[in-house]
């Protein structure tokens, strides 16, 4: 990993590269195809930026296993296995022994992409919902907290996950965009909250300007989801709108302001939460 140059920061508030607080991004699709011709650049400019660690993001068989393979190729990344909900079909025995294998390495923190989709029902519910339940079953089994994924779909994510609580490690609700009573249910389920770019969404995100609000300090965490989610707060707005990990900073800028708190105070704060949920080490 390079060191970032020492630039100045051209947006009020926010420390210069060289005193930036780190940024650990939780959720990163990285082996996505739009990174395949630069995909070194992509973390080379989040590194410059001050995000120190990654976690890509598995939805599918082949996408964990890429995942996994990345993460071994850089200090810096690390991985998670699973089934998104979208390809709930693609769960079975053979590809939860594969994950179990998987999950052996020191690489792979956590159990997901899965959960429960709504929105856009590309998977059948009650497949959803089994595939989800076995998931629930590997992460109690290889003792690794669950990276989840919830649209549209409380207060059925809610009564899924409640019964099996207590038996999993931590649970975050990644890019959370629910509403007031799904934020309350899940953190009184003791989960961690994972917020994206879609805050600074005036459109569509405005509603979660209050609830950030009621989420504990030591339950927030951060991330990109790139390369969805391209934050709206930046400007000038890039050629591209594929969103990557060094755009986190702007979620944090968004968020830090909501919370009336100190650009790095945000980010010391969240980067904690991400490295004692993911057992990440210090880099």
């Amino acid at each position: 990993m390079s060191k970032p140059l020492a630039e100045k920061s051209a947006r009020p508030g926010i420390p210069s590269t060289a005193d930036r607080a780190d940024l650990v991004d939780i959720g990163a699709n990285l082996t996505h195809d739009s990174f395949d011709d630069d995909r070194g650049e992509v973390l080379q400019r989040a590194w410059d930026n001050g995000i120190t660690q990654m976690i890509v993001t598995g939805a599918s068989i082949k996408g964990s296993e890429d995942s996994v393979a990345l993460a071994m190729h850089h200090d810096s990344l690390f991985a998670t296995v699973g089934i998104h909900p979208h390809h709930a079909e693609q769960t079975s025995d053979d590809v939860l022994a594969r994950f179990t294998e998987l999950a052996q390495d020191q690489n792979v923190k956590a159990i997901g992409e899965t959960g429960l989709d709504f929105f856009r029902d590309f998977s059948p519910r009650d497949m959803q919902i089994r595939s989800f339940e076995q998931h629930i079953e590997l992460a109690r089994r290889m003792a690794l907290p669950m990276f989840l994924h919830d649209r549209d779909a409380y207060p059925t994510f809610a009564e899924v996950l409640r019964p099996s609580r207590g038996q999993i490690k931590d649970v975050v609700v990644h890019c959370f965009t629910g509403g007031k009573d799904a934020l309350h249910s899940y953190l009184d389920l003791d989960c961690y909250i994972g917020i994206t770019g879609w805050i600074c969404d005036e459109r569509r995100g405005i509603h979660l300007i209050d609830l950030v609000k009621d989420i504990p300090a030591d339950r927030l965490l951060i991330e990109t989801d790139s390369p969805y989610l391209i934050p709206r707060n930046i400007s000038p707005k890039p050629k591209s709108r594929r969103n990557e990990p060094h755009y986190l900073t702007r979620v944090c800028e968004f968020i830090a302001a909501v919370l009336d708190v100190p650009y790095n105070e945000l980010a010391q704060r969240t980067t904690n939460n991400a490295r004692r949920f993911f057992n990440l080490p210090s880099p």
